[in-house]
């Protein structure tokens, strides 16, 4: 599966030579933060207005703004709109996001307008549409644009990924099980790219299927699944975070897989060398608590050096859709009693205090107040081992709200580090 670009092609699933981005509103965050952001399995979010959908785009558009820094401002704001309101607060703080790098209103809504004349549908957290099972993971990706019907959701999703570079035999294999897999009921998703991804697809598309491209979904990539992507748009799904027209980049291939496995049950990854990018997306996938599968192969194909390394590790040993099936036995049977649609970040308890502005316009304080004290206090109390936030809040003395504001601070000015959702380092 594609992973990134490189110039020399490997078999990991990279593209041939580096790809531009074309100026103009900037597409997601490109240094995207791995750091896990506070679970979102508690409280949910309504779905936004157009106001605050525009704003959200601003925000996550912004630099230096990534899903983590967006779900953290979002949590202790309540809104993109306030957030974008406190950032000159931030930027007097020595923040790298000062309120001139947000994009303009004209600017959001010129994107929004683009998308939509392209037949495209941006969809957030907390819609109807946006993948459930995404939306449970650390740090969704708050917007998605999607062509074709959101409605395939409501199946139960599952990833299939390999080697760009496939054989003969693994591609049939993919196409097979992929197709056996839909007409279970499953939703087959992938990445588009050249080899097993394009095999999955095909198997799949009498049925419907989901492909996740890293670009501007009006920007197809590889160009020669252009007809491809077009048939999946017309009986599946076309989905990406990037905007109209942007080419996609090294760093856009590994939230493409990101979201392939978080949208997903499961992902079965039917060929892959020791560096394929397959891998990243079942590493993450192992992250985010989904199930792995990998297809065995002979141990002199190097193709199938890195699917039998995943079976050493403990994935599942795959060599029918009954496996996957025996191996997703209670998950699928739970699927019929999923909330379709209502499926959202919640906030971690940590923070679930600061979550839910007032109903009334009269804000609680949101510590901003007194944040030139609290960043001296938590400054002081940092250093290169991490800490838990909660002892931060006892050591300084300070409420939740003041210490988690300072903590924002100090994060957009790149000023300390997180070690999962809890801890936190100065940065060295």
């Amino acid at each position: 599966m594609e992973a990134a670009p490189t110039l020399q092609d490997r078999d990991t699933g990279f593209p041939e030579g580096p790809l531009a981005a074309p100026t103009g509103l900037r597409e997601p965050e490109a240094d995207f933060d791995r750091s896990p952001e506070p679970s979102h399995g508690g409280n949910s979010h309504r779905a936004p207005t157009h106001r605050e959908k525009r704003d959200r785009l601003r925000l996550i558009r912004t630099p230096h703004i990534g899903t983590v820094t967006f779900w953290q401002l979002i949590a202790h704001f309540g809104s993109a709109t306030a957030a974008i309101d406190a950032l000159p607060e931030f930027a007097r703080h020595g923040s790298r996001v000062s309120p001139k790098s947000v994009p303009s209103i004209a600017a959001a809504e010129a994107e929004m307008e683009s998308a939509q004349a392209a037949g495209l549908t941006l969809i957030a957290v907390g819609e109807a549409g946006y993948p459930p099972l995404l939306a449970e993971i650390e740090a969704p990706p708050p917007l998605l644009y999607v062509r074709g019907d959101p409605g395939i959701w409501q199946r139960p999703a599952f990833g299939i990924v390999g080697s760009r570079n496939a054989s003969g035999a693994g591609l049939k294999f993919t196409a097979e099980i992929s197709a056996e897999l839909s007409r279970l009921g499953v939703l087959v998703v992938s990445g588009l790219a050249r080899g097993i991804d394009g095999a999955a697809h095909r198997g799949a598309l009498p049925f419907g299927t989901c492909a996740v491209l890293p670009g501007g979904l009006d920007r197809i990539y590889p160009p020669e699944h252009a007809g491809l992507a077009a048939d999946i748009a017309r009986n599946g799904l076309l989905v990406g975070e990037c905007p109209p027209g942007f080419v996609a980049r090294a760093q856009d291939f590994p939230r493409r897989n990101r979201i392939i496995s978080g949208a997903s049950l499961g992902v079965l990854v039917v060929e892959a060398a020791e560096r394929s990018g397959s891998l990243i997306t079942a590493r993450l996938a192992g992250e985010q608590g989904r199930e792995v599968f990998a297809v065995p192969g002979h141990p002199l194909d190097t193709r199938a050096a890195g699917t039998n390394r995943l079976i050493k590790e403990g994935a599942v040993l795959t060599t029918s859709a009954e496996d996957i099936v025996a191996a997703l036995k209670d998950r699928l049977g739970d699927w019929a009693r999923f909330h379709i649609g209502a499926s959202t970040p919640g906030i971690d308890p940590e923070i679930a205090a600061i979550h839910s502005p007032p109903a009334d316009s009269n804000r609680v304080d949101d510590g901003l107040t007194s944040l030139d004290e609290t960043i001296a206090s938590v400054l002081q109390l940092l250093s290169l081992s991490p800490i838990a936030i909660d002892d931060l809040c006892r050591m300084t003395g300070k409420q939740t709200r003041e210490v988690h504001a300072a903590i924002v601070s100090l994060d957009l000015a790149g000023r300390l580090e997180r070690r999962g959702s809890s801890h936190i380092v100065l940065r060295a």
